[in-house]
């Protein structure tokens, strides 16, 4: 089977679109040309894949891109058995070429509640994409394939479409203990996903010896005050890091950070960082938002902490520091809760017979003799 990947707005290495999804379809022997803003992020393609590279489309600069990227997709549908796209974006006026071919969605959040958090979207402007956002959803569910990231997502459409979590790959054997000497972040980090709020944390841990360590791309709005505290010697950031890399970096940390604030699209979407956390055996610090809540507690992997309350997760990040049989308790129970539920090939292996079926029934119908009336 030969896949094409695109996406104009996320990493060329993001986790779900590389690591995961791509991942499985090499190893299953597929053929994956992937469009994807390489240069604008200086990647370097896997060697495994046939790489287009397309420009980025970030915050109110999305036209170029999007034309760049309908111009690859025309390009290369015709070789193409199943077009895999990952932006909302790009369901927008398909090329003709492209609307011929099985064409999947991956439906990444809930992109009319997202708007909220769009920093680049104006204000007064939300209110009236919405609708417009859920015509589009309408539309793409009526002529092309949807995959959902969420189970929470299936209420927004009218027919049943599979899931495909976000989870992530957890080792048979746990880690090592948790240290006591810093707590990590991974992801983008954003004002919603509580980045100010870090800051203001790793500055209190910073006087009791305890180093906050930031591991993604910020927005733009943030990334000053970021920078800021790094010079001043009161976290580190690292910007952004492939995941595989990211999740090494993050192991042996006492406390994983998830200080979502309370957005629409946080609270029915799966939290990934706190599966991540727990796979490396990092007791987990969450806002709690309710899919975050089911996930720690049920699992018993780490601590809830209010929304907007910098000093509170402070005080959870210390109770762990104090307590090394707690934080070592957390961190297996975690990682041993990520292995029975959220191991990611369990859920690649559904993937990838996904898109084989959609693909070959595709073919099947289109070899069909069409009949006669």
């Amino acid at each position: 089977m030969r896949v094409c990947v695109c996406t104009v707005v996320h990493h060329p290495e993001d986790a779900r679109i590389l690591h995961r999804q791509i991942r499985a379809l090499l190893d299953a022997g597929h053929e994956v040309t992937y469009i994807a803003p390489f240069r604008a992020c200086n990647a370097t393609p896997w060697r495994q894949i046939s790489p287009v590279d397309v420009p980025r489309a970030t915050g109110r600069r999305r036209l170029r891109a999007l034309r760049a990227a309908h111009r690859a997709l025309t390009e290369h549908a015709a070789y193409a058995d199943v077009i895999l796209l990952h932006d909302p974006e790009l369901m927008v006026s398909l090329p003709r070429e492209v609307r011929r071919r099985t064409v999947v969605w991956d439906v990444h959040e809930d992109t009319a509640a997202a708007l909220s958090a769009k920093g680049w979207v104006p204000a007064p402007a939300r209110p009236l994409l919405r609708p417009a956002v859920h015509r589009l959803e309408r539309r793409s569910e009526r002529r092309h394939r949807l995959l959902l990231a969420e189970e929470g997502y299936r209420a927004r459409f009218r027919e049943d479409h599979p899931v495909v979590p976000n989870t992530t790959y957890v080792a048979d054997a746990p880690p090592g203990p948790p240290d006591g000497r810093r707590a990590v972040y991974v992801g983008q980090l954003s004002r919603a996903r509580g980045a100010l709020d870090m800051v203001h944390m790793a500055r209190a841990l910073a006087a009791e010896g305890i180093l906050v360590e930031l591991i993604g791309a910020a927005d733009a709005d943030i990334r000053n005050a970021i920078r800021d505290a790094q010079r001043e010697g009161i976290l580190r950031w690292y910007g952004f890091v492939p995941n595989d890399r990211a999740l090494r970096i993050a192991e042996g940390a006492m406390a994983g950070l998830a200080l979502l604030h309370d957005e629409p699209n946080y609270r029915h979407s799966m939290p990934t960082k706190i599966v991540e956390y727990m796979a490396r055996g990092v007791p987990v610090i969450s806002t709690p938002n309710p899919p975050a809540v089911d996930i720690v507690e049920s699992a018993g992997c780490g601590l809830i902490v209010p929304f907007g309350d910098p000093g509170a997760a402070a005080k959870a990040v210390l109770r762990l520091r104090d307590d090394p049989a707690l934080r070592t308790e957390l961190g297996e129970r975690g990682h041993r809760a990520a292995r029975e539920r959220y191991h990611w090939p369990v859920h690649a292996a559904r993937f990838v017979a996904q898109l084989e079926a959609w693909a070959g029934r595709e073919h099947l119908l289109a070899a069909e003799p069409v009949p006669e009336f």
